[in-house]
């Protein structure tokens, strides 16, 4: 190799690094978390469009407010657009249904999606650009999707099923400059009209519109006469980027479908690859999407209990600079996911289909969390706290987002466990048994993770949170 091409590569590398450390150093913060009661939460706040209606939890809640997350739903009907927005602080999309396209707008990247049309005129042929925009990407059931702060980003329900996607937004983390409030801003449409609609019924009917996620068209703040300048458009034109008058939210609806330049699906899995130059990828060019359904590239799989998948900055670069992570989790009939912990890291759970019966244990000992956890509902299990995960009768299927790009867990039981490395001696006397019986505790399990289940446990879960 070349001394040049060494040394570029190296300095590529510790450019890289600085860069993550410095994000990581400046992004660290002690949050409060004296947390002696958890619960399963559903949202609180429901907003209807014409194409569609978004779901919010109340991010108030004291798991969410430790975490320093708030949690979204949408859904999305054929044909329904997700109207541009932008956030204050990352986001991890996961797709529970359907499938569509998207676009990201990555500021400073070039556009490289164009169409073309050979216009003949007096002068001979000449070639007029008739669009330009940033790449779009396909998306499907099960994929994982990372939107970096402050990127505007739009979403296409092209199927004829309902398109359902859940959102964790990361408040805590370094790139929001704000508080830990949620805020969409929005490139069009009048979506806090329809809030505000929502927010009166809400009062008119006696509920609360305390932990509402807001947001806006940011262009209605401008007057229309300098609109008109900085586009250089008439003020017609000008007035109709505020919106004001549209009713149809924050989703809606193209009847005739939504034409733009994409690729064909799969031609765009190659993007993000490693160049000959030394750098990994650029944000214009990074992997933004990432697919954890599919059972042959689950990190863990037991075929009697099930499988287990992550995506991190490993798997999914883009990873390491919005710092989150995700996993996918599926259990057959009263299968169990070993006692664990994460090492360094929240962890939020979204359950998507059947039930899981969660214990989830503090550093006092105390169960904080002994309930059923239903389809559709979330449960924080903060960092560090000990959890288990047993499927009901049909079954279940979750997914988890992580509030750290790799995040890492500990078991207690299993063959890679805390307990499988400690010595027969010391387990023996640690918990005054026999070193017979310290060999069984220790040895019991061969599997390393994912165990199969009798469902006596299950069946004994309460049936309300400790």
């Amino acid at each position: 190799m070349a001394p040049n091409m060494m040394l570029l590569r190296v300095l590529a590398f510790l450019l890289l690094s600085s860069f993550s450390f410095a994000l990581r150093g400046s992004s660290w913060q002690q949050n409060q978390c004296q947390i002696n009661r958890i619960t399963a939460h559903e949202p609180t706040q429901r907003v209807q469009s014409e194409g569609g209606y978004s779901e919010f939890w109340d991010f108030n809640k004291d798991e969410f407010q430790c975490a320093g997350v708030s949690f979204h739903r949408h859904t999305v009907q054929a044909r329904g657009m997700m109207l541009p927005a932008y956030h204050n602080s990352p986001l991890l999309v996961y797709v529970v249904q359907g499938q569509g396209y998207y676009g990201i707008m990555i500021s400073g990247c070039p556009e490289t999606f164009e169409s073309s049309q050979q216009s003949l005129g007096e002068g001979g042929g000449e070639k007029r650009f008739r669009d330009r925009h940033q790449r779009i990407g396909h998306f499907r059931k099960g994929d994982i999707i990372a939107v970096p702060a402050g990127a505007p980003h739009w979403f296409y329900n092209n199927a004829d099923e309902e398109l359902v996607v859940v959102v964790l937004q990361d408040n805590a983390n370094s790139a929001n400059q704000l508080d830990q409030n949620p805020r969409s801003f929005f490139l069009a449409g009048n979506p806090q009209g329809t809030q505000e609609k929502h927010q009166r019924y809400r009062e008119e009917h006696g509920g609360s519109t305390r932990g509402q996620h807001e947001f806006g068209n940011v262009f209605q703040g401008l007057d229309v006469e300098t609109l008109a300048e900085v586009f250089g458009v008439d003020q017609e034109t000008a007035r109709k980027l505020r919106s004001e008058d549209d009713s149809r939210g924050a989703i809606i609806r193209i009847e005739k479908g939504l034409h733009v330049i994409k690729p064909p699906f799969g031609e765009e899995e190659h993007e993000g690859r490693y160049g000959e130059n030394g750098l990994e990828e650029t944000m214009c060019s990074a992997k933004l999407r990432e697919n954890i359904d599919n059972p042959a590239r689950a990190d863990v799989y037991n075929p009697r209990a099930g499988r287990f998948s992550t995506v991190n900055s490993l798997t999914l670069p883009i990873l390491s600079f919005i710092r989150l992570s995700a996993a996918r989790g599926v259990l057959h009939k009263h299968a169990i996911m070993a006692p664990h912990w994460y090492v360094n890291a929240h962890d939020i759970v979204y359950v998507t289909r059947g039930e899981l019966r969660v214990q989830i244990v503090n550093h006092l000992g105390q169960a904080v969390f002994n309930d059923r956890l239903r389809e559709g509902q979330v449960v924080v299990v903060p960092h560090n706290f000990a959890v288990v995960k047993q499927a009901g009768e049909e079954g279940a299927e979750w997914v988890s987002f992580n509030t750290n790009e790799n995040a890492m867990i500990n078991t207690l039981s299993g063959r890679t466990s805390a307990l499988r490395g400690l010595p027969v001696a010391v387990i023996a006397n640690a918990y005054q048994i026999s070193e017979k019986e310290a060999e069984k505790l220790k040895f019991s399990r061969r599997e390393t993770f994912l165990f199969s289940g009798s469902g006596r446990s299950y069946r004994g879960g309460r049936a309300e949170s400790a």
